[in-house]
């Protein structure tokens, strides 16, 4: 789908009625992100019909560079995503490294098929893999199943049925009922204040990131996620495409990192926040080493975007009755773990699982609450602690970031227990991935 992007225009008009209550569905998803439109698809696979209803009217390939983990890409497959498919949106990642304000290596290890996995890991435009699952959603369920334009503004539950309040941006509103509702509506989700109106502000921890995408050539295998620095500062940089053949180019994706003092205010989270590199390149501008010019690589981005890197609060429980939580409604982490989208990929099939085993209804959702709620919440914390970066947290306490010999600093078999433990909690460490049994046995149906 490139750079295409789908407006209700582009839907039949009756769609998009501002008072009559639209017709039964039994399942109602609040967001067309990636967690959403993963779950949609997994539903249709499964035999249970959905409709996704998306606040904004045309749906673009917004965002920069996301990584899909092994555990993420193995459910993709499971729904029919080919190898090529994937492929023709990013790049499979052969390293994950870290190397130290002075340029020296840390740690280091092969990912994906590299490393052993069945299955790759990638590093893909985030707005890319949105575009592909909506371009299958659109094949596989219809047109007529998304209805743009219009946000959840609340429900209510009433017997057997879900009943969801919309409105569109000229302030129409209309109703649609459903046997359940799962709130994939993101960070700012209506559907998780509904269910929680008391919850907290979005939670900082004064990290500001920038990010951005450059054409530059590649690193170390040609395909390496690679972290620099000190967990206060720091920049993370991979490329989401293959090199070039005649320039020798790839599309690099980055995101620079500080803190900062906690008590300056964070903002909403808004990804569209557009900067110039100018604003913050002077906490970058000696970092030029014989490998990588830091400095050029930032100045070369078209567009820049500033972030505070917020999450929320871990939730008891993402389910109340007939109602759901799933990706960033549930559990948004700090990007660290390079786990956000992989997660919500995992948490829709997850779901389908529960409903080919216990029906369409409150007892599949109470079944997914309970095996996913309490270890991604261990997640979500483990991020807020520098995720699988917490390495340079406890260098930099014994060294200041810079050493001659790393392992003078820090045992090789400290780092190796502290990422295997990190792989354990968010669910791709290599051998029991491996050996699991699928999620969803291909074939399988919910029993009507």
């Amino acid at each position: 789908m490139g750079n295409d992007l789908i407006s209700k225009a582009q839907f039949p008009h009756w769609l998009f009625g501002t008072t009559e209550v639209m017709e039964n569905s039994p399942v109602i998803i609040a967001g067309a992100g990636i967690g959403g439109l993963a779950l949609a698809l997994t539903l249709h696979q499964i035999g249970v019909s959905c409709r996704v209803v998306e606040s904004v009217a045309e749906l673009k390939p917004l965002g920069v560079g996301v990584n899909l983990q092994p555990n993420a890409v193995r459910e993709l497959m499971g729904l029919d995503i080919s190898t090529a498919e994937l492929d023709a949106i990013g790049i499979q990642t052969k390293e994950w490294a870290l190397v130290g304000l002075n340029g020296k290596d840390i740690y280091s290890e092969p990912r994906g098929l590299h490393a052993g996995y069945n299955w790759p890991q990638y590093s893909v435009h985030r707005g890319e893999l949105q575009m592909l699952l909506l371009r299958l959603f659109l094949e596989r369920i219809g047109p007529e199943s998304l209805l743009l334009g219009h946000k959840v503004t609340g429900f209510a539950q009433r017997d057997e049925t879900v009943v969801v309040d919309l409105e569109n941006k000229e302030g129409h509103q209309s109703e649609l009922m459903g046997t359940l509702l799962v709130g994939a509506d993101g960070l700012h989700s209506q559907v998780r204040a509904s269910l929680y109106p008391d919850q907290p502000p979005v939670q900082w921890g004064g990290h500001v990131m920038w990010r951005g995408v450059t054409q530059a050539k590649p690193i170390r295998t040609g395909a390496s996620f690679v972290g620099l620095g000190t967990h206060a500062h720091r920049l993370v940089f991979y490329p989401i495409s293959a090199a070039d053949e005649d320039t020798g180019l790839a599309t690099i994706n980055w995101i620079a990192e500080i803190v900062v003092d906690q008590s300056q205010d964070c903002g909403s989270g808004d990804w569209n926040k557009r900067v110039d590199v100018e604003s913050f390149i002077h906490h970058f501008v000696d970092w030029d080493y014989d490998w990588l010019d830091v400095p050029e690589l930032l100045k070369g981005a078209e567009s820049v975007y500033e972030y505070p890197m917020v999450d929320r609060d871990p939730l008891p429980s993402w389910v109340d009755g007939r109602v759901a939580l799933l990706g960033d409604a549930a559990h948004v982490m700090y990007p660290t773990g390079s786990n956000g989208a992989s997660q919500a990929i995992v948490d829709a099939r997850e779901l389908g699982a529960a409903f080919i085993q216990h029906g369409v209804g409150p007892s599949a959702l109470e079944a997914y609450d309970n095996k996913l709620c309490n270890d991604v919440a261990e997640v979500v914390l483990r991020n807020r602690g520098s995720g699988p970066f917490g390495i340079l947290s406890e260098i930099e306490q014994r060294c200041g970031g810079v050493f001659d010999d790393v392992h003078a600093v820090i045992s090789k078999d400290e780092i190796d227990e502290f990422m295997a433990g990190y792989k354990r909690a968010a669910g791709f460490a290599m051998q029991s991935l491996n050996e699991a049994s699928h999620t969803i046995t291909p074939g399988s149906k919910v029993s009507k």
